[in-house]
């Protein structure tokens, strides 16, 4: 069978993982920063990682390749960059951007911010784990173009015989996820709102497409997220405007609007009537929905349709006979569609033929970003020569689904009969938070403003290389152990030094927060070189959950006692909580997320209930992924965090009512999961808050938050030291909104990305401060 196309079908991708198979931009970058490479040497090493991307992409027969999707920190701070909106105090700390270094600096400044300058904010690209700088605009801010970046790229791949379509950032996402900023303050702006600039940024759209049409260019793309959230008329308004003006310069390449991680809406018929040439859409997942959509607009008549059917965020083979028969349908409804992954391969490891540990049966079920560009390609060959030329792939591709469907790896019948005996005394404290703190406060005994830290302290270079040594044999368990629990003994001493109220034993184990319990915990997979970018030069490798999770014994428990017994002070147990055990992790697409969710939360509970039993007071359990797996969607919202506070319910009620629960989430909008937030019952929730200059504690106050709360005080992504008046006045601002005698004291996050020097300096003045802030009192 042949499908009715009068194009030849191709494969795309909306990009691609950035760091090289080695994580060579990761190490040339941070060679960068530490003075070891000059900026032209990074600069040829990132060329270079370019350049073996584009002949990856080449060989593996796509038909049309991205460019500019590359970036050597974050994609949304480099539209920043090129459209000029660059925050005054990034201007005056860096005015010369004419050498290579003195752009590099600025640039890294607003990603990471100096000893004398902020960083831009950082938050959550959507619902995904990846963090994009936050671009900050006033009424006065003067945007004017530098398209060096886009058109350089796109030039560097036409010298190497390709042309490419330059991936752009939409202005109508830009805008949006734009911070409204004075123009001398790092505040929040009454009155504006980025949108108000539209005016102003496609003028810069406008000279950009002539620019890359000039170049050679015959497709653009520009990708607008932000319009499968849902969106006021006045935003759809703007949309329209954006893409019949975009639309009807002469002098530019045809524009490909992207979307991704949702499906479109009332956004659709939108973009759909604007005189733009093609669109990209997701059809995976809740996005399937954009299906029936099509459907109801009559389709997409004289319009190019870039259909996303592989997975981009997941790691699961595809269905191919399944994602054959969804193009079928979308054959039918536009005059020319190509195929696609769902969104950018950015969220997927890079190559899962890397992986040498795996057991060899279960590698057949996964598909990282390399494998799915084979993916992408058998349906390309199906669409345009018919079913029968690729009737072996998929023969090995039912074979593979069939595998995986009937593995007793997947399917463990205790685990699910514990699940579906879980009743609703099991989702409650025994008693309310005021009794519940009374109690409290008379086992811990502490004073006003607690001070602690999140949990982790600095992974060092002899952390690491102990890690690796044991990992490959030339040091032995033993030694490894008596390794970590020297660092727990120097961490403690620290504390005790610096004066802290509330320690912890600074997680000198774990590799990563997720992967040290998946890899303690049935039910999930660990990889070696399953890399994905977080943000910058932070990279994480997220365990898979293969089938029903337990926990087959303590995972934390001896050295968290430990370390108790090493100091009269209270030591917090840590643990992560099972949504981000979900969020942080590739999760089996054959049950439902909630079946999941409940499975990690017992083996958790289980866990919970041996720290209580050896002595521990302070029970941390951290959630900074209940936030950023919230469906964008709003309709879908309540199902979702119903699921998810019922989780860490289920993990934490099984304690005495003296036993004090915390729990902790950073870089996200807390807004609109207060009520969430809420009913999860922690006694203690610590928040991102330095960056949005406590900006979550009037939300709180507003909210009327009943237990406790420890706002950041200390931007722990930057490298700089605040001083003891900063943090002193963040205190002070915090207390002005809330109940002074239920606020902490912390950093925004764990310090495991820090140095100690930062560190202990940083520590030092927040204790200083909190003295300041209690002497007021």
């Amino acid at each position: 069978m042949t499908y009715p196309s009068p194009h030849r079908p191709v494969a795309t991708v909306y990009g691609y993982p950035r760091q090289g198979r080695g994580r060579q931009l990761k190490k040339a970058t941070e060679s960068y920063w530490a003075g070891r490479i000059t900026a032209d040497e990074l600069l040829t090493a990132a060329r270079e990682l370019r350049l073996a991307r584009l002949a990856e992409l080449s060989g593996a027969g796509l038909g049309e390749i991205p460019s500019n999707d590359f970036s050597l920190y974050d994609h949304v701070l480099d539209t920043a960059v090129m459209l000029g909106a660059i925050p005054p105090r990034h201007v005056a700390a860096y005015p010369d951007t004419t050498t290579a270094q003195g752009a590099l600096d600025r640039y890294f400044a607003m990603a990471r911010g100096t000893a004398d300058t902020a960083p831009l904010e950082m938050t959550k690209w959507f619902d995904t784990n990846y963090h994009y700088l936050v671009p900050e605009l006033g009424p006065d801010t003067v945007l004017s173009l530098d398209a060096t970046k886009p058109v350089s790229e796109f030039l560097e791949a036409s010298e190497a015989g390709v042309t490419t379509r330059p991936v752009i950032l939409g202005p109508i996402t830009f805008l949006l996820l734009a911070k409204a900023t004075a123009r001398d303050a790092e505040v929040q702006l009454p009155g504006f709102e980025p949108i108000d600039l539209l005016d102003r940024v496609l003028p810069c759209y406008l000279q950009l497409l002539a620019r890359l049409r000039r170049a050679g260019a015959h497709w653009v793309q520009l990708d607008e997220p932000v319009l499968v959230t849902d969106q006021p008329p006045a935003v759809l308004a703007h949309a329209r405007r954006a893409y019949e003006t975009l639309a009807a310069a002469q002098d530019r390449p045809k524009i490909l609007v992207a979307s991704y991680f949702d499906h479109l809406g009332d956004a659709l018929p939108v973009l759909a009537g604007t005189p733009v040439e093609g669109l990209a859409m997701d059809f995976t997942g809740r996005a399937a929905a954009n299906v029936d959509g099509l459907a109801a607009i009559g389709g997409l008549p004289g319009k190019r349709l870039v259909a996303g059917v592989v997975d981009g965020r997941n790691v699961w083979t595809s269905d191919l006979t399944g994602a054959l028969s969804t193009l079928g349908i979308l054959l039918g409804l536009a005059d020319h569609v190509d195929v696609a992954a769902s969104c950018s391969l950015l969220h997927v490891p890079l190559d899962v033929s890397l992986e040498r540990d795996l057991d060899r049966h279960l590698l057949p079920w996964f598909a990282f970003a390399r494998q799915k560009l084979d993916e992408l390609t058998v349906l390309a060959r199906a669409l345009s020569d018919g079913r029968d030329a690729v009737a072996g792939e998929l023969q090995v591709n039912r074979s593979r689904l069939a595998s995986r469907a009937g593995s007793a790896t997947v399917h463990v019948d205790a685990v699910r009969d514990r699940s579906a005996e879980i009743g609703p005394q099991q989702l409650r404290r025994r008693s309310h938070y005021p009794d519940r703190r009374q109690v409290q406060r008379e086992r811990l005994q502490l004073p006003v403003l607690p001070t602690t830290t999140i949990g982790s302290f600095p992974q060092t270079a002899e952390l690491r290389r102990a890690r690796a040594s044991v990992r490959a044999g030339t040091m032995t368990a033993q030694d490894y152990d008596e390794a970590i629990r020297g660092e727990v003994r120097d961490v403690v001493a620290a504390q005790e030094a610096l004066g802290l109220d509330v320690f912890v034993h600074g997680e000198p184990e774990r590799n990563d927060m997720v992967q040290y319990f998946a890899e303690r915990l049935d039910g999930f997979l660990a990889t070696r070189q399953g890399w994905v970018q977080s943000y910058g030069t932070r990279y994480v490798r997220p365990p898979i959950i293969v089938g029903d999770v337990s926990r087959p014994q303590p995972m934390t428990v001896a050295w968290a006692t430990y370390a108790q017994g090493l100091t009269k002070r209270p030591v917090k147990g840590m643990l992560t909580g099972p949504i981000t055990m979900l969020a942080w992790s590739f999760v089996r697409d054959d049950q439902p997320p909630a079946a999941t969710a409940r499975q990690v939360a017992l083996a958790l509970r289980d866990e919970v209930a041996d720290l209580e039993a050896t002595g521990i007071a302070i029970i941390q359990v951290d959630e900074p992924g209940l936030r950023e797996t919230l469906p964008l969607r709003r309709r879908d919202r309540a199902d979702y965090l119903a699921w998810a506070v019922e989780a860490f319910r289920l993990t934490t009620s099984g304690v005495r009512d003296d036993t004090q629960v915390h729990t902790h989430m950073c870089y996200a909008e807390f807004g609109d999961v207060l009520a969430a937030i809420t009913d999860m019952d922690a006694d203690v929730i610590s928040l991102e808050a330095a960056r949005s200059q406590m900006q979550v504690v009037g939300e709180l106050a507003r909210g009327d938050y009943p237990n406790e709360v420890g706002p950041g005080v200390w931007d722990i992504h930057s490298p700089r030291v605040p001083t003891v008046g900063e943090i002193a006045a963040r205190l002070r601002g915090a207390a002005g909104a809330f109940d002074i005698g239920r606020l902490w004291v912390n950093p925004d996050c764990g310090l495991k990305t820090r140095a100690y020097p930062e560190v202990r300096a940083s520590l030092a003045n927040l204790v200083a401060a909190t003295a300041l802030v209690r002497a007021e009192v």
